[in-house]
């Protein structure tokens, strides 16, 4: 995998560097032992710029405290900071384990991209198949529910009816995480209703690409294949970034040992907030009502108007365009029928740079495929749960290799000072 990063032309981050005082606290001793670690050769350091103390690799620091049975200490109150390998965010560019998350996402699956998350190994070709007793008792569930449910309640019921129909989801080994997720997110593509007919593999023929499977539940279209790489894509993008708010409540599930099944309801339950993966459907209805009144500014003035922000613009960790929006925004430009709602896009970037320098981030992205897929506008939430599942489970693999239950903060209590008398009891 690296020969083949490096001929794709990625560019590796630069190692994580620290300082002799962010040593001794990942370490959890003191400065002085650091600098015996040098003298007896288990560490290595550096000169800092400029000649004024040392730096050390943060990996052979983590790897001596495994060695030494040392743990960082549980972050300060308030400074929700965890060392993670699977995504780094830098430079309006992220990473995949070392690899540029977007050169990943275009040149391999879905599937693939979710190995290389959970393993580290790339795996063409891998393709990830729903147990039937699972299956079955998902769209049971699911069935069951009102009409007017969306994606998000949908995938909920189902993640917790497939953990029912798996008594062996209390096993947290590598393996038996990994299995269930290979089953998992195929079974939470088959729960949801179908819109057209699935027209993927024939009866005993290899089980379709996830994104294959998943066309059908989004739109009534037929699927071709510049539209599938599209959403292929998409999927691969948005499996993780970082420790967004629903992957902190993943993690903070597998700090627990929570199994990886309550992992991902931790996380679908924090995704459908309208500030998370519920983002793209404000941003599908502003773009349909763009196109339907012939250009962004009326739209985007209603907004201003009324103190709503304009969705699908900006991003708190890139000052730029996010590279994800960047990398659909050129599969959607090679699709003739996407032409009007990308128009629309640039004109809702171009209109609000009047007022503010904001860029295009990925849920503009998700609205623009979207809309011109003749999909709801909950489609791209669905894509965003979906996808970001593989992400969930990946963080939980790291999450159950820590002291359990170190995300504990400590609450800075603000109410009355005991002691307080007891409470009146009012009488009814």
């Amino acid at each position: 995998m690296t020969d083949q990063a490096g001929a794709a032309g990625f560019t590796e981050p630069p190692a994580q560097r620290l300082t002799t005082r962010e040593t001794a606290e990942r370490l959890g001793v003191k400065p002085e032992t650091v600098y015996a670690y040098v003298s007896r050769g288990q560490l290595s350091s550096n000169r800092a710029p400029g000649g004024r103390g040392s730096t050390f690799d943060a990996a052979e620091v983590d790897a001596l405290a495994r060695r030494t049975g040392r743990r960082e200490p549980a972050a300060p109150a308030g400074a929700l900071s965890f060392p993670t390998g699977i995504t780094l965010i830098g430079s309006d560019r992220y990473f995949f384990r070392g690899v540029d998350a977007t050169e990943l996402a275009r040149r391999h699956a879905y599937e693939e991209v979710a190995e290389w998350l959970w393993t580290g190994e790339l795996r063409p070709g891998i393709r990830f198949t729903a147990p039937a007793e699972a299956v079955t008792a998902a769209r049971r569930a699911v069935g069951a529910l009102p009409p007017h449910c969306g994606s998000t309640d949908r995938l909920r019921v189902a993640v917790v009816a497939a953990a029912a129909a798996d008594p062996l989801r209390f096993d947290l080994s590598r393996e038996a995480v990994l299995g269930g997720a290979r089953s998992l997110i195929p079974t939470l593509v088959a729960a949801l209703p179908t819109v057209a007919e699935d027209r993927g593999a024939a009866d005993g023929a290899a089980p379709p690409r996830l994104a294959r499977q998943l066309w059908p539940k989004l739109t009534g279209r037929p699927a071709d294949e510049a539209s599938l790489a599209v959403l292929d894509t998409a999927l691969g993008l948005l499996i993780d970034h970082d420790l967004a708010a629903s992957t902190l409540a993943a993690r903070v599930a597998a700090s627990a040992r929570a199994h990886p099944y309550a992992v991902v309801s931790a996380g679908l339950g924090v995704l459908e907030g309208p500030l998370h993966g519920a983002a793209s459907g404000l941003a599908h209805r502003m773009l349909a009502e763009a196109l339907e009144r012939g250009g962004a500014a009326p739209v985007v003035a209603d907004h201003l108007r009324t103190g709503r922000r304009v969705p699908g613009l900006g991003h708190r960790l890139y000052t730029g365009e996010d590279p994800r929006a960047h990398t659909l925004f050129e599969l959607l430009a090679e699709i003739p029928q996407a032409a009007p709602a990308l128009a629309a896009a640039r004109d809702v970037v171009a209109t609000t740079a009047r007022h503010a320098p904001l860029h295009a981030n990925v849920d503009l992205a998700l609205a623009v495929f979207s809309v011109s897929s003749g999909m709801a506008a909950e489609a791209g939430e669905t894509v965003f749960a979906i996808a970001r599942t593989a992400g969930w489970i990946a963080h939980a693999l790291e999450e159950y290799g820590e002291r359990p239950l170190r995300m504990r903060p400590s609450g800075q209590y603000t109410g009355p000072q005991p002691p307080q008398p007891l409470p009146t009891v009012v009488s009814q």
